[in-house]
């Protein structure tokens, strides 16, 4: 994967993920690929996470953490393992020189959920002490280092949607300025409860059918998804020097605020498309060497609009028209803080495998949104630039106006 443009590449050397098709990151990429989508659940438009967490985790370590810890914690280890950290096994890495950014956009609501129920039926003293150790956001990221001892620098980033990806930009960041030689990166969630439900559907942002539609001409929202998606990435030298195998590269980043409203984007997609245009000029890729697009695509009227047009405002109408585009909302649900970077593994998965996978729900595309490629059964990606690497773009948008771009690499398989 290494490139001559590129002085201190940063690549994938492990990923892992739970997501509500199932735990691990070739059951995300298979399952989505056979175009499944997670059934529901309750309340009717959530979709839950296919895991136990007793099954993966230690009992007491259960006990002091909230779901979405739990989420980080297991695809941690398979991202760990592919990269070469074994428990109990030595560190390919200094401890000191391993850091951890996690990011996550609401935090432990269940356990915030669940204390306070305590406390209006039983009383102040009955509240536990572990509550707010729990539910705050950074748990994630503290877990991870101390129950893998990594002493570098560890925080959450909260930029709502886009924190996962936001997350894996600040980790490119920190290897690009010696700081770290490993950064463990991602993003979990787990805010499924019947008052996040509640708040988003009186905010019109959740599916009254309770299905996920994002590109059709009928979609009326998302339905809420948990899960967890974690990255190792090193520079390419670093990778080389322990003989690590690459599983990709993160070309470029890109990010922008919208300055416009806490919840709607900025009409004119000119932010967004600001955030697309600085990733690729960061990986040096055109827009017309991109082989997929893995977008946001929440399946809301105004978002998918909205971001089709920053895309064709930043990638040009003719390259967008022609360019293989899904968005995994419709199988995953909505991650929320988890999505960017779940999103950012499957897209992975997809140059790898050389297969872009579908848009789950997608029956009948909206004329409204222009000339559009949408990938309705698996598709095989072809290479688009001369080198013959396959490049995809991610994009994720938060609550608050925060966009952000992921312009990722690797050698298709197939």
């Amino acid at each position: 994967m290494s490139d001559p443009r590129r002085g201190r590449e940063v690549v994938v050397t492990g990923f892992g993920a739970v997501t509500p098709l199932g735990v691990g990151a070739d059951v995300l990429h298979e399952r989505a690929v056979a175009g499944d989508a997670a059934p529901a659940g309750s309340p009717p438009a959530v979709r839950h996470a296919d895991f136990t967490a007793a099954d993966h985790l230690p009992r007491n370590l259960v006990r002091r953490t909230d779901r979405f810890t739990q989420l980080a914690l297991v695809a941690a280890e398979e991202a760990l393992s592919r990269a070469g950290h074994r428990a109990g096994a030595p560190s390919p890495w200094l401890p000191e020189r391993v850091a951890c950014v996690i990011g996550c956009g609401l935090g432990g609501t269940a356990s915030f959920e669940a204390q306070r129920e305590v406390y209006e039926k039983e009383g102040a003293g009955f509240v536990s002490p572990l509550m707010v150790p729990q539910m705050m956001a950074n748990a994630a990221a503290a877990h991870l280092s101390m129950r893998h001892g990594f002493r570098g620098e560890s925080l959450c980033v909260a930029s709502a949607c886009s924190s996962g990806a936001q997350a894996v930009g600040t980790g490119m960041r920190l290897l690009a300025s010696g700081a770290a030689d490993a950064v463990v990166v991602g993003g979990a969630e787990a805010s499924s409860s019947d008052l996040v439900a509640a708040a988003f559907a009186n905010a019109g942002a959740l599916s009254p059918s309770g299905s996920s539609r994002p590109f059709d001409r009928d979609r009326d929202g998302f339905v809420i998804g948990e899960g967890a998606g974690i990255l190792v990435l090193e520079t390419a030298a670093g990778a080389a020097r322990r003989g690590a195998e690459v599983l990709g590269a993160v070309r470029g980043y890109g990010a922008t605020s919208d300055a416009h409203h806490v919840t709607a984007p900025a009409p004119d997609g000119g932010p967004a498309a600001r955030a697309v245009a600085l990733a690729l000029r960061e990986a040096s890729v055109a827009p017309g060497e991109l082989a997929y697009v893995n977008a946001h695509g929440t399946g809301t009227a105004l978002n998918d609009r909205l971001e089709c047009e920053a895309l064709r405002r930043a990638l040009g109408a003719d390259v967008l028209a022609e360019l293989p585009l899904s968005s995994g909302k419709g199988a995953l649900g909505h991650l929320f803080g988890a999505a960017g970077a779940v999103e950012a593994i499957a897209t992975l998965q997809a140059l790898r495998h050389g297969v872009a996978p579908p848009t789950a729900g997608l029956r009948h595309p909206d004329p409204a949104l222009g000339p559009l490629d949408l990938v309705r059964t698996a598709r095989k990606l072809t290479p688009r630039a001369r080198t013959g690497v396959l490049f995809g773009l991610s994009t994720s948008f938060g609550f608050g106006g925060h966009n952000a771009a992921l312009v990722l690499a690797a050698e298709g398989r197939s």
